[in-house]
């Protein structure tokens, strides 16, 4: 059962859990199950998909229910009404506070190389910082932060590019991340999952317009990192917990 933080007559949100695909693309196996199928099969209604998340990360995720939800919603996207907000453990101490305006080209995942680079911005605070007395690499210690990323576009892959891009790539990215740091992780610490998880949702409802702001716990895997690494406070309170909250 995927679980549901939020749902009416116009919109469903899950937490979307780590490793699952939202919908089908053109080579992937017809055994593989997908999430769009999983929760359309679960509310018992057609989906309408707004927007998306990569395959390793996990969080909130919201499809529309009817067409006019969809509609209302994919302007609210394009007009830059919702705010989406990220956590990722990444390699070393990046610095407290920061944003990455560093056009992308179109992504080497399914999408053409050949057009011009596209405006992507990511905003990002440090929550906190870790060290442990192991050797990683070249380094006597490995060291580690916890970012908490705002992204303002919403390119392919824009939050694991942009830190890959500042030499702080995301844990366990095993596209744009560190081989070296991803084998510590998977090996010394069990944890094989990509460390990015949209924690949080705030939009404009297609209907009433109502803001609505959505949370997306962490799943055991995540949560246990932010123990190991003793973070568990620096996360913000209103992203420990799945909730919806309209205002």
């Amino acid at each position: 059962m995927i679980e549901i933080i939020y749902q009416d007559d116009d919109i469903v949100a899950v937490n979307k859990p780590s490793g699952i695909k939202v919908h089908r693309g053109v080579y992937d196996s017809p055994r593989e199950r997908f999430l769009l199928q999983l929760v359309r099969d679960q509310v018992g209604q057609y989906l309408y998909p707004v927007h998306r998340l990569d395959k390793p990360t996990s969080g909130v995720l919201m499809f529309a229910l009817n067409r006019g939800a969809a509609r209302s919603l994919a302007k609210s996207f394009a007009r830059h009404q919702v705010e989406k907000t990220y956590l990722a453990v990444v390699r070393g101490y990046i610095a407290e506070a920061g944003a990455v305006d560093h056009p992308l080209r179109r992504s080497d995942d399914g999408e053409r190389l050949d057009k011009a680079p596209r405006e992507a911005l990511t905003r990002y605070l440090r929550l906190d910082t870790a060290e442990l007395p192991v050797a990683v690499g070249r380094y006597a210690t490995g060291r580690y932060s916890l970012v908490q990323a705002m992204p303002a576009s919403g390119r392919m892959h824009q939050i694991r590019r942009h830190m890959s891009h500042l030499r702080h790539p995301i844990i366990n990215d095993r596209q744009y991340g560190d081989n070296k740091h991803n084998r510590f992780f998977s090996e010394e610490l069990n944890c094989r999952r990509l460390l990015l998880a949209a924690t949080g949702l705030r939009f404009p409802h297609p209907r009433s317009r109502e803001m609505i702001y959505l949370t997306a716990r962490f799943d055991a895997n995540f949560d246990n990192i932010l123990r190991q690494l003793e973070w568990e406070t620096a996360v913000p309170q209103d992203l420990r917990f799945a909730r919806a909250k309209v205002t």
